[in-house]
């Protein structure tokens, strides 16, 4: 089984210098992990079992599985209640009437490993934009000062940092936008895929988790599971053909899905993430339009961040940056040593009352 997960070993490898922030991060690592996981163990056939298994008399058992496998099979919903072995066979599966009883078909399971894989490529992409537009521009301006003790050449790095900053003050809106775009385009992207996956599974995803829950809180008589009326574990399936006369024959057959039992969890747990991940990149949103829109915020989370460091200081940098030198500062915060970023800000300082620095 380690062999299977092998492969998104490298997506659990922290960054050495940090350019995003801890939402952005759910999105791009823990929601990327989750979804190459899945389809990794959907795809996996030997740890499930064979992916389909179906049962009719005169057809080779081979040839109905890969019949029903390609034109999916079906299940009847208004026959999901019942006792099973009383009532109907299973959950779903019923004698029924052409033309009266309705019939839902589910087409969805050969292609679940491959959605699961385009939603995490589709999840990765803000992190793309961000780490292309950004250029690596924070870890050469870090230049290992993330270390708390300073050589000689680590006072020159320094100095360079101090200077680049001094003389490029006020132009880095441009990169703080960008960043801010990405962020709203995690927002878009995971409820995208919420509709995405609720247009997959037959408008079923929006409501699931919610359905779920309720099912376990109703009467055992009374309730019909969710899971098996949207990942049917048990199906049917109807083949035609000729037979010795040239007359059409029909063959039903009882399919049973072992991957389902897969699948219904996976995204029991999806609706629960992806819920939660909205909420939380919602947040984000209020939180950075509130850093936009409000200059005294950005001044206490400088504070915050530059702890150590006068708050004289501090407030003579604010009130002579705009938003994208803000942004800056307070990245480069997140990757130097304290000791050092509280001599940084006091060299900036004074470098922006126009004192040298000796």
């Amino acid at each position: 089984m380690f062999d299977v997960f092998g492969s998104v070993k490298g997506l659990l490898k922290l960054d050495q210098v940090c350019i995003d922030n801890n939402i952005f991060r759910l999105h791009y690592k823990a929601t990327v992990i989750i979804l190459i996981a899945f389809s990794l163990l959907v795809t996996s056939r030997q740890y499930i079992g064979d992916p389909i298994d179906c049962i009719v008399d005169e057809i080779p058992l081979n040839v109905m599985d890969t019949y029903c496998w390609i034109y999916s099979t079906f299940t009847i919903p208004n026959r999901l209640t019942g006792v099973a072995g009383k009532d109907i066979v299973q959950p779903g599966v019923a004698s029924h009437v052409d033309g009266h009883d309705e019939v839902k078909y589910h087409k969805y399971y050969q292609w679940v490993c491959f959605v699961l894989f385009f939603q995490a490529m589709l999840f990765y992409v803000p992190r793309y934009l961000w780490k292309t537009w950004e250029g690596g521009r924070i870890k050469m301006l870090v230049l290992d000062l993330n270390m708390p003790i300073m050589n000689d050449d680590a006072k020159e790095r320094k100095k360079i940092l101090v200077d680049y900053f001094a003389d490029n003050i006020k132009g880095h809106n441009f990169y703080a936008m960008r960043f801010f775009f990405c962020e709203a385009l995690n927002f878009v992207n995971v409820l995208g895929q919420i509709y995405f996956m609720d247009f997959f599974l037959d408008g079923e995803f929006s409501t699931y988790g919610s359905d779920v829950v309720r099912f376990t809180e109703m009467e055992p008589e009374e309730r019909g599971d969710p899971m098996a009326r949207v990942f049917p574990k048990v199906t049917k399936c109807t083949f035609h053909k000729y037979g010795a006369s040239g007359s059409v024959q029909k063959f039903d057959g009882l399919c049973v899905l072992p991957l389902n039992i897969v699948n219904e969890k996976i995204y029991v747990f999806l609706w629960f993430w992806f819920i939660l991940l909205t909420i939380l990149t919602g947040i984000s949103l209020v939180y950075r339009a509130a850093v936009i829109l409000m200059p005294k915020l950005r001044l206490l989370m400088l504070r915050a961040r530059s702890r150590l460091s006068p708050h004289d200081e501090v407030e003579l940098i604010a009130s002579k940056c705009q938003l994208g030198d803000w942004f800056i500062l307070y990245q480069l915060g997140k990757n130097i040593d304290p000791l050092i970023y509280k001599e940084i800000i006091c060299d900036l300082a004074q470098k922006v009352e126009g004192k040298e620095i000796v």
